[in-house]
């Protein structure tokens, strides 16, 4: 009986065990599809929850931003996406998610049409991107699923993605992002502007710098998108988005504001990662 026992217990332990190694989520860094916008294939990075693979339910998303000088990979090597998600999902803190990391350092940088008309990724994003990602996985297409966040330039195209098209997202959740220059002249100083005109420049600026954009939202949109604006106390951002913090103070646009000990780093953005899968999930779950 003794041996029966061993043998009996052994298999539900090498079982249990079995499961818990099978509950984890998968990534794939390498995937690309075919862009007329930006005229080539454009990489990018998912994350596909545990139960992906054996169920049929379609899953709310998060596009997740990275930073200058990163790709489509950097939330994947360095910012460690798969622990965390799979972490914060086991947990309960987080919903099954799928997560999506586009890559905008190939070609030119950046998350926005180019004022010269000849990169224009924003477009690419919305026209492209986005509907081929949500045709291809089972995501739930309706804004309440859909939320937007990166770090640095990512929490940039994050902040302008949301503000852009508050239709679209439930939560946005910038981190150390880089809101633009912050000020018209500091544009100036930054670009080669002798092709443009003063109103060319104005409108270029007004259009992509998150402290005019903030001005201009709409008293209906105040409160359309969940804010979750995380900064370190030694990151050299820290200025543009406590000025993004007051402007929305003052608009009376509803955020959450946070300030920890850290600077401009993967170790911040790390331990940032947690907090915005649970704040998006909020919304998800209808909070």
């Amino acid at each position: 009986m003794k041996i029966v026992y061993h043998i009996v217990f052994g298999l539900a332990y090498v079982l249990s065990a079995s499961v818990a190694y099978c509950q984890t989520g998968k990534v794939f860094d390498d995937l690309s599809l075919p862009s007329e916008i930006l005229g080539g294939e454009r990489k990018y990075a998912i994350y596909l929850p545990p139960d992906y693979e054996t169920s049929e339910r379609s899953y709310p998303v998060l596009y997740l931003l990275h930073g200058a000088g990163d790709d489509q990979t950097g939330w994947v090597q360095f910012g460690e996406v798969l622990h965390i998600a799979d972490q914060s999902i086991s947990s309960g803190e987080a919903t099954p998610m799928i997560i999506v990391m586009p890559d905008a350092d190939t070609g030119r940088r950046g998350y926005f049409n180019q004022i010269d008309g000849k990169w224009n990724y924003e477009d690419f994003f919305f026209d492209e991107f986005m509907p081929h990602i949500e045709k291809k996985y089972r995501i739930k297409g309706e804004k309440r699923y859909r939320a937007v966040a990166g770090l640095s330039m990512g929490g940039g195209g994050s902040m302008i993605y949301a503000l852009h098209h508050p239709e679209l997202f439930s939560s946005s959740a910038p981190l150390s992002a880089y809101v633009g220059p912050l000020s018209l002249e500091e544009m100036k100083r930054r670009m080669d502007t002798e092709n443009y005109t003063d109103e060319e420049l104005k409108a270029y600026y007004e259009n992509h710098n998150a402290l005019s954009l903030i001005e201009q939202v709409s008293e209906e949109d105040k409160g359309a998108v969940r804010w979750y604006i995380d900064c370190g106390d030694d990151d050299f951002l820290y200025e543009g988005n406590s000025l993004v913090h007051i402007a929305m103070k003052k608009q009376e646009i509803p955020h959450e504001f946070r300030i920890r000990d850290g600077g401009h780093t993967w170790t911040y953005w790390r331990k940032s990662l947690p907090s915005v899968l649970k704040f998006v999930t909020q919304a998800f779950h209808q909070y």
